[in-house]
């Protein structure tokens, strides 16, 4: 039996799930709830590190965990600098860039941070995988048409390469030799073309692309500018307008997507228009990708929490199939993500990655 005993850890804004697996077996897995009480008292997210690593460190106690036995701890990664995919070692250029937020403050700018507080107890590695802050571009990619504003990769790149990598195991292809199109369907939505290995290009999903649960995507820049100087909003109520407020929520008061379809199946036709509209814009986005791999795509693979509904699903599928085969891998499978590229490494089929070479 194989003996890798991997620890994830992936914060949210108020839980930290954590992951227990040996292998490609996951042990146990738990959402360590931090009550509003025990975030209250800091000021920047990095100061809740200690505070959330001895959670942690109290879960594996009750565990009755053979610390010893811990061959890894892999984190979240945070909002970095621009890099390429793939393992990064945890360094101190790296804690220094997620303590700051180098692009952003956000609570998986801690993943890494905590990681590396815990695996320094045990003398052992830390390691972070496929951060957002993955850029992988075309260099044609990263304009924007207007001089001065460069397009940006921030792109859910853990999800999306290590579904593109199971997909390669189901139908045997060599991920650094696979040509895909994915699709990564959540409260935010990136639709990327992955060419042996590397994300070429993506719409940034707090900037473009199709609408979603909660926000705009593409947004006319005529009206968009006319709104920004209408009076009516503040530089902060225009972002959340985009990014928090638009999309499904913003038409129809909701961001879940089960509760459209069920207004759906009750002959809601708002609803239904809606929901057609962000499958036709997510169809649109997944068509334009195809031209960057030149119109040879292995597959379409279709992820994130909204590849569980059907309906959604179907409406997809019927505009794209033409371009490819479509596989739909439903949830997102972060702690699983992270797991197995903390294990590639360990298993010697991967070399970690040191981060101030990649973009210092």
């Amino acid at each position: 039996m194989e003996d890798n005993l991997i620890l994830a850890i992936n914060p949210g804004s108020t839980s930290t799930k954590i992951a227990l697996y040996n292998g490609q077996e996951c042990i146990k897995v738990e959402n360590l709830i931090h009550s509003k009480d025990s975030l209250k008292g800091f000021e920047e997210i990095y100061h809740q590190k200690d505070m959330r690593s001895e959670v942690i460190l109290d879960w594996l106690k009750v565990q009755d965990l053979d610390m010893g036995r811990l061959k890894a701890i892999v984190g979240r990664g945070g909002l970095l600098r621009p890099m390429s995919g793939g393992t990064y070692m945890v360094t101190e250029a790296m804690i220094e860039d997620l303590k700051i937020g180098y692009q952003g403050q956000h609570a998986s700018n801690l993943g890494g941070i905590i990681a590396n507080d815990i695996a320094k107890k045990l003398n052992i590695p830390a390691y972070i995988v496929d951060p957002v802050a993955v850029d992988e571009f075309l260099e044609e990619a990263r304009l924007s048409g207007l001089p001065g504003i460069k397009r940006r990769s921030l792109v859910h790149a853990l999800n999306i390469k290590a579904t593109a990598r199971k997909i390669c195991d189901k139908i045997n292809m060599d991920f650094k030799e696979a040509s895909f199109i994915v699709a990564h369907l959540g409260g935010g939505i990136s639709i990327a073309p992955v060419y042996r290995g590397r994300i070429l290009d993506v719409n940034n999903a707090n900037e473009g692309g199709p609408l979603s649960p909660e926000r705009a995507g593409d947004v006319p820049a005529g009206e968009l500018v006319r709104l920004c100087f209408s009076g009516r909003y503040t530089q902060g109520e225009i972002k959340k307008k985009l990014t928090r407020e638009g999309g499904l929520l913003g038409y129809l008061g909701t961001n879940d997507a089960r509760e459209v379809v069920a207004r759906i199946e009750k002959e809601d036709e708002e609803a239904e228009l809606i929901f057609k509209a962000m499958a036709y814009q997510i169809s649109k986005e997944i068509a334009a990708m195809a031209t960057v791999l030149k119109g040879k795509v292995d597959r379409i693979i279709i992820t994130g929490g909204l590849a569980h509904g059907k309906l959604l699903m179907s409406w997809i599928e019927e505009r794209v199939s033409f371009i490819a085969e479509v596989e739909v891998v439903p949830g997102e499978n972060e702690m699983e993500s992270l797991a197995m590229g903390a294990l590639r490494v360990l298993r010697g089929e991967e070399e970690a990655k040191i981060y101030e070479d990649e973009v210092l």
